[in-house]
């Protein structure tokens, strides 16, 4: 029986070799920095709009702009529905003397995450797991690893560790690396300050029985916690297309249509209920943490998480069956 051990290394290697996590890297490296400095205006404009750094000022303006939308005939109903549990949040927030959002370094990757995990860290994954098995075919190497002597599914297996361990790597990168730049200009504290959690939504009313502060450290463990989560999905979904389609390109096209398409289903989609059956709709489980009103009524986190880990079942199965009996030498 041949350890697995040394296939992983290979695979890492030849995954390092082709250079999509350095791509990945550099990319974040140039985009959180514009994020960075697209945050640093927009408190920079608040302070000047209200003529002053106090949190409450402009929480409490917040909360009576919302209000004050809530009667008009041009907002629509959706929009009402989430505007109406802002404003419940954000008066807990006041009633409790928490900042929902104290500007530091923890809080911007707390946010940056919270926005990245619909689109795009699964983007990054996609394009790093799309071409893992079908770069063989390009390649030609796909002979001369398949006429080793070890058994297909062995080497399918150390593909997938190799995908778990750089989807891992993509979302500790995107935390530590947005965590730093932006503490430069946010300053690094921020890792004891409370956080609200444990909002329930039912409709539009929102639960506050089990709403409860956890320092900041704790709820960005969760955070990416369920981001990893996510991102895991898409890397399973990934390794199946990429065992189906032999074109990188076709695979690549395949999952960005996909999640993009998660994207707008998930503004749209809010009377389809079925669609909350598909992965992409799924993707922010993140939201759940802060009380966000999900995309369609009757999602919760359990629900969420059962949908996109069988999902990834499903195209864990349909990978090795494919990969394990499929003629693929010719």
């Amino acid at each position: 029986m041949t350890s697995l051990y040394p296939l992983i290394k290979n695979e890492t290697l030849k995954m390092l070799k082709k250079k999509r996590f350095l791509v990945v890297v550099l990319i974040l490296l140039v985009l959180i920095p514009i994020f960075t400095y697209a945050q640093m205006k927009v408190a920079q404009n608040l302070k000047k709009q209200f003529g002053t750094e106090d949190w409450r000022v402009t929480t409490q303006q917040q909360i009576i702009d919302y209000t004050n939308s809530l009667s008009s005939n041009r907002v629509p109903e959706e929009w009402k529905k989430w505007r109406k549990v802002q404003v419940e949040l954000l008066q807990y927030s006041l009633d409790h003397n928490i900042n929902p959002a104290d500007p530091n370094g923890v809080t911007f990757a707390r946010d940056f995450m919270k926005n990245a995990v619909g689109l795009f860290i699964p983007l990054l994954v996609a394009v790093l797991a799309s071409d893992i098995v079908s770069s063989e075919h390009s390649t030609g190497t796909i002979k001369l690893l398949l006429t080793r002597p070890v058994a297909r599914w062995r080497v399918l297996m150390s593909k997938l560790v190799t995908l778990v361990l750089f989807t891992s790597l993509i979302v500790l990168a995107t935390g530590v690396l947005s965590y730093l730049i932006s503490g430069f200009v946010f300053g690094f504290r921020g890792w004891t300050v409370p956080v609200l959690t444990g909002f329930r939504l039912n409709g539009a009313d929102v639960d506050f029985s089990r709403v409860h502060a956890v320092p900041q450290w704790l709820y960005l463990f969760m955070e990416f916690g369920l981001a990893w989560f996510s991102c895991l999905a898409v890397a399973c979904l990934s390794l199946m297309v990429s065992v189906i389609v032999r074109s990188t390109a076709a695979g690549m096209g395949i999952m960005l249509a996909a999640l993009i398409a998660g994207t707008i289903l998930s503004n749209m989609v809010s009377t389809w209920e079925s669609a909350k059956y598909l992965f992409m709709v799924n993707l922010e489980t993140v939201d759940y943490l802060t009380g966000t009103l999900p995309p369609i009524p009757g999602q919760t986190l359990p629900f969420s998480l059962a949908v996109l880990a069988v999902w990834a079942l499903a195209g864990l199965t349909v990978a090795f069956t494919v990969f394990t009996r499929k003629d693929v030498l010719h």
